[in-house]
């Protein structure tokens, strides 16, 4: 069973801290025989919100960020150096960051790889976004959701290929830690002081800049939340 924790706003450092105890707590059970396990959840899925910080993953690239660490403290923003994959990307208000803490070995019937587990983060996020009329997709060798280029109808600037949320995780003996962050209505302009992902030719969107355009309402953070643990739980989780 996967435990759904719901930590609203919270600043980017105690998040960090509340992953590692709960990483820590499952490698240690982990390490168990299947008899000797407590009977507790067999993963967590924190989902939260974070003040203004940019991340920079431990293979990234320091010049990925395009302002100084004083620049950042003047718009209230913070920066760490982390131990997920991928480069440097963004968090703040609006956005949806969601942090599975799982044991992969208890996935399915013979567990997952990485590889697939990123696959199915990504899908669980493509099938979010669809629940608004956004069509979403994975590119190779650029992990994340995507959406594609667009002409632009009349009237409409066209649109490059963009993204809509960055994935980056760590994983050790099959437990995972870091994730995913959904742009929903958050503040596109902060991405423009970094390149963000290590991209310098594409874009970023979110829900509320997709929907602009159209009749749709911009869904609530609570709407998104709801959605997407469905979805998430499909994919990974406990059975109904």
């Amino acid at each position: 069973m996967i435990e759904v924790l719901d930590c609203g706003v919270i600043d980017y450092a105690t998040a960090w801290h509340e992953q590692q105890k709960h990483f820590e707590a499952l490698l240690a059970r982990s390490n168990q025989p299947d008899a000797d396990r407590p009977h507790e959840p067999n993963g967590i899925l924190m989902l939260c919100e974070h003040p203004h910080v940019y991340t920079l993953g431990k293979s990234g690239h320091a010049n990925n960020l395009l302002v100084s660490e004083t620049f950042l403290k003047s718009i209230g923003a913070s920066y760490y150096h982390i131990d997920r994959g991928g480069d440097i990307t963004y968090h703040g208000y609006g956005q949806l960051v969601g942090y599975p803490i799982l044991d992969l070995s208890t996935i399915g019937a013979h567990g997952l790889g990485l590889k697939e587990y990123i696959h199915r983060l990504e899908m669980s996020v493509i099938d979010t976004i669809a629940e608004w009329g956004i069509s979403g997709q994975c590119v190779e060798h650029a992990t994340g959701v995507w959406l594609p280029a667009t002409a632009g109808a009349a009237n409409q600037r066209p649109k490059p290929e963009r993204k809509i949320c960055a994935i980056g995780v760590k994983a050790s003996r099959y437990v995972t830690m870091h994730g995913f962050a959904l742009n929903v209505t958050t503040d596109l302009k902060y991405f423009s002081y970094i390149n963000p992902c290590g991209f310098t030719d594409k874009g970023v969107t979110s829900i509320a800049a997709e929907l602009a355009d159209t009749d749709q309402p911009v869904p609530t953070m609570d709407e998104v939340k709801k959605k997407y643990t469905q979805h998430f739980m499909r994919l990974f989780g406990n059975p109904e």
